[in-house]
C-alpha cells in the first residue's frame, strides 16, 4: 500500500478524486497526509471529512517559503510518505524539497505540456492562443518547472463558445480520472523513467512476465509516453 501525501492550495477537487479512488478496496494507495499553504482552502475540509491529517503552513502566518516547505518535509517524513502529489498547489517546490523526494513527486497541470507550462494561467493562455485542443498532464517534478518526464496526458477539445471557466471545468473532469490512474501505476511499480521520458507499463506486460493474464481497466485512462 503506497502512502501518498497530497499538496493543495484550492478547493481540492483533485484531492477528492484521489480520496474516492483510495476508498476502493482494491486500490493500491492511501492518502495519509494533506499539505496546504492556505488556511481558507477547501482542500482542508475535504481532508478532515476523510479523516486525513492536515499539515497547514499558511503563507500569511509563515511568509518564508523555505520555512514552510521544511515543515512539510518534516511532516512527510513523519508520515512515512512514499509519493507526493501536487494537486492545484500554487507554490514552486524548492530544490531541497525536490531532492528529498526525487522521482517521487507528481504534478497535475491543466495543459498538454510542454505547451503553456510554468504558469498558473495555462487555461487562459490556451484560449488566448486559439488552440483547438487543450487537456491535462501528469508529470514527475524536477527542478525545471513543468519540465519533468510526462507520465500521462489526456486531450480536451476546445469549443468555440468556451471561456476559462467552462474549459477548465472539462479539463478538471479529465484530471479526476487521470490522477488516480497515474498514482495506481506508480503504486504498482509500472512507471519506468528513461531519460526525459516516462513510460507506463500496462498491467498485461507485467502479468505476462509473471505468468498471469489479467487486464487492469484503469490502464485505459492514461496515455503511454
Amino acid at each position: 500500500m503506497l502512502r501518498v501525501a497530497v499538496l493543495a492550495s484550492g478547493s481540492g477537487t483533485n484531492l477528492q478524486a484521489l480520496l474516492d479512488a483510495c476508498a476502493e478496496a482494491a486500490y493500491p494507495a492511501q492518502v495519509v497526509l494533506v499539505g496546504c499553504n492556505r488556511a481558507a482552502a477547501g482542500a482542508i475540509k475535504r481532508a478532515e471529512q476523510a479523516g486525513v491529517p492536515v499539515c497547514l503552513v499558511d503563507r500569511g502566518a509563515i511568509p518564508r517559503r523555505a520555512e514552510r516547505q521544511q515543515i512539510m518535509i518534516n511532516a512527510l517524513r513523519a508520515s512515512d510518505v512514499g509519493l507526493v502529489v501536487l494537486a492545484g498547489f500554487d507554490e514552486i517546490l524548492s530544490p531541497p524539497f525536490v531532492a528529498a523526494y526525487s522521482g517521487r513527486i507528481l504534478n497535475t497541470h491543466p495543459s498538454l505540456l510542454p505547451a503553456f507550462g510554468g504558469t498558473m494561467h495555462a487555461v487562459a493562455q490556451a484560449l488566448e492562443h486559439g488552440v483547438k485542443v487543450s487537456g491535462c498532464t501528469i508529470h514527475l517534478v524536477t527542478d525545471d518547472l513543468d519540465s519533468g518526464p510526462i507520465l500521462m496526458q489526456a486531450p480536451v477539445d476546445v469549443r468555440d463558445d468556451d471561456d476559462v471557466a467552462s474549459l477548465h471545468a472539462r479539463i478538471r473532469e479529465r484530471e479526476h480520472c487521470l490522477l488516480p490512474s497515474a498514482v495506481r501505476a506508480f503504486a504498482e511499480g509500472r512507471v519506468r523513467i528513461e531519460g526525459r521520458r516516462a513510460r507506463v507499463i500496462a498491467s498485461t506486460e507485467l502479468s505476462v512476465a509473471s505468468g498471469q493474464l489479467s487486464v487492469d481497466p484503469s490502464d485505459k485512462l492514461g496515455t503511454d509516453h
